[in-house]
Formats: structure tokens, sequence, C-alpha cells
């Protein structure tokens, strides 16, 4: 299997980010990191290894990046309005820096993305595309946490509402929000240890509230959160997707 690792200074982060990939040609799939991963957190938790076959057939090629507002959350960079701007700036650098830059990857100018992740990086598949929908038509979001105001420790502002898709949804425009409607969200929780299938319900209701096509999958009490089930229900779904 291919495997190809960059980096470069961001200008929306004005910090140094890594990129990973995995495979040669197909569908491009951008899977986001847990809260402290990095870009090839995947590949050591054995993710890519689960998708080897997807890829081996050329159906998906496998893209990740660090989780960089998620990591400033977990060790608490800055105050709380730092944290609501990272977590804006950062979606923003995968709409205006790693899309671009995974197009380029692909030789195509307007090839369209799957967002996936687990935990944190569910939230992040999902912003990803409410907030790009141009790019993204499928969010596989695992386990995920979608009310991120506790992390926050703090007052939030203007970017944490951007960044948020409980938040922002009814705001966004019509002609945005027209796009989103034509797109698809997965959100796909187990019932074991440290799972809270209620976030999946959070976001699955405000989805459906602005006419987001979206369903809620239960995996019962074998599936903890933990890598064992995400391992499990990213080739489930990309399989379908694909």
């Amino acid at each position: 299997m291919t495997k190809l690792v960059d980096s470069w200074h961001s200008q929306h982060l004005d910090r140094s980010v890594e990129v990973a990939r995995w495979g040669d040609v197909g569908r491009p799939v951008l899977v986001f990191p847990t809260a402290g991963g990095d870009a090839q957190e995947i590949e050591r938790f054995q993710v890519v290894d689960a998708c080897s076959e997807l890829i081996a057939d050329g159906r998906v090629k496998v893209y990740s990046c660090d989780s960089v507002n998620g990591r400033a959350m977990l060790v608490g960079e800055g105050d709380s309005l730092h944290r609501s701007w990272l977590l804006r700036r950062f979606i923003e650098f995968i709409g205006h820096e790693l899309v671009p830059a995974i197009r380029a990857d692909c030789q195509s100018e307007d090839i369209s993305i799957i967002a996936a992740g687990a935990s944190i990086g569910a939230y992040n598949a999902l912003a990803a595309l409410c907030r790009y929908p141009h790019a993204f038509t499928d969010a596989i979001c695992m386990s995920g946490t979608y009310d991120l105001d506790r992390f926050m420790r703090g007052p939030t502002n203007e970017h944490f509402w951007w960044a948020s898709p409980l938040h922002h949804l009814d705001g966004l425009g019509d002609d945005h929000l027209a796009l989103l409607r034509s797109r698809s969200v997965i959100l796909a929780c187990g019932g074991g240890a440290n799972e809270d299938i209620g976030e999946s319900w959070k976001a699955a209701n405000a989805l459906g509230a602005a006419g987001v096509p979206n369903r809620v999958d239960a995996w019962g009490a074998e599936w903890p959160h933990d890598w064992q089930t995400w391992r499990a229900m990213l080739p489930h779904y990309l399989g379908d997707l694909v």
C-alpha cells in the first residue's frame, strides 16, 4: 500500500500541519483523528489496515491530518475564546487548504470527498460537511461528541458558533442549505463503555430540523468507545458509499 506524508505551514492556523495519505486511486476519504491524534494515528490503531481491501481495490484513497483543534481542547491551549477561534480556523484550514490539496493530489478540481472520524473526529467530519458541502458529500460520524460547550471551560464567541453545527445550521443561507440538503450524514454509536448515543441524537435533531438527511445507527452494548469499534464501523460504511 502506497503511503505519502507531507506537511506545510498553514496560513489559517499559523503552525505546521502534517497530512498523510494511503492508496493511489479511488474516492478520497478524509479521516479526522481523535482529540489528541496526529495524521498517522489511524495507521497506528489499524484503521487503515481495516480499510486495506477498499484501498487495494482502488475504491478509496484515505487521507488524514493532525487534530489541531481537538488537541487544543485536550490540553487546554489558551483560554476559551482562543479555543473558539481555533475551532473555526481549523475548519477553514480544511476547506481552504486541505480540500484543494486533496483535489490536486487526485488531479481533479471538483472531486467529492467523504469525511469521517471518531469522537472529536466525528465532530470535525460533521463540521466540514456542513460548512463545505460543495466539497464533501457524506460524513461518517462515529461515536461522536458534537456539543463542545463543556470543553470550552469559559465564554465562547461567534467563532465557536460558526464552527459548531449544533449552533449554526439555522443561520445558513438558502443556497448553502439547499446544497447541504443533498448530502448525507451517518451518526453511528456503540452502546458499550464510554459511549453516549445522546450526542448522536443531538446532532440528528439539529440536522433533521434543517432538513439535512441523516440517520443514527446504534451498534449495541458490545461496542465501546474505542478503536475496535471504529475499525469495524469505517469499512462497513465506506463499503456502502463506494
